[in-house]
């Protein structure tokens, strides 16, 4: 079932945070004003053309006006973490499912199954530590988890800087030099290249 409610209201707050008006916005989107109205009162949507351009506009991505559109945005968000020392990686887990408590966490102490599990199940943030086993570290990692989703939000995890130019290179989400920390994780969530809305109301800023 489409639910319109939930991406109309949606775009009309996106719009609103980044101060445009109906018309500013239509201009931008080489639309009319009254279709921006009406996708705002639900009562139509764009077709897949004019939701790419509306992505770009509103600074969000299309998967997640897709997602809305679609009704599937009141999943489970779903959080990987990959660290090869087993005492950091529980402590990682707890730590972030602390933080969201709702959300779907798993952990892993490599690639290869960090990977299997994306394939069948998706996931849409990955905390990576980038000084994984020497088969495949977390940068390598990373490029092979875009390539099965685009839009999924890799945030490294590292005891230094070293990496910080070719993370940005690849278009990284975040990147946190150790300790992971409540307050890091919390910024880096708010923060998210993708789907950031996804998180809305279900982050935990409690000490």
């Amino acid at each position: 079932m489409l639910n319109v409610k939930a991406f109309a209201e949606t775009i009309k707050k996106l719009r609103l945070e980044k101060g445009m008006s109906q018309p500013e916005l239509a201009e931008q989107m080489m639309v009319s004003r009254s279709a921006i109205s009406m996708w705002e009162l639900g009562s139509r949507i764009p077709d897949i053309e004019l939701l790419d351009r509306l992505s770009h506009c509103l600074g969000t991505d299309m998967q997640f006006l897709l997602e809305l559109i679609l009704g599937k945005n009141e999943e489970a968000v779903t959080i990987i973490v990959v660290e090869d020392i087993p005492a950091l990686l529980e402590g990682s887990v707890a730590m972030i499912q602390e933080v969201v408590p709702n959300a779907l966490i798993k952990g892993f102490e490599s690639g290869p199954p960090a990977i299997s599990f994306c394939k069948k199940n998706g996931a849409d943030i990955a905390f990576l530590d980038i000084g994984l086993d020497e088969y495949m570290n977390g940068l390598e990692l990373a490029r092979k988890l875009k390539e099965i989703n685009p839009y999924i939000n890799n945030i490294f995890l590292t005891n230094n800087t070293r990496y910080l130019e070719q993370a940005i290179y690849d278009h990284c989400s975040g990147y946190i030099v150790k300790p992971l920390t409540r307050p890091r994780i919390r910024h880096e969530l708010a923060n998210l290249r993708f789907s950031r809305h996804k998180l809305e109301g279900r982050i935990n800023y409690e000490e």
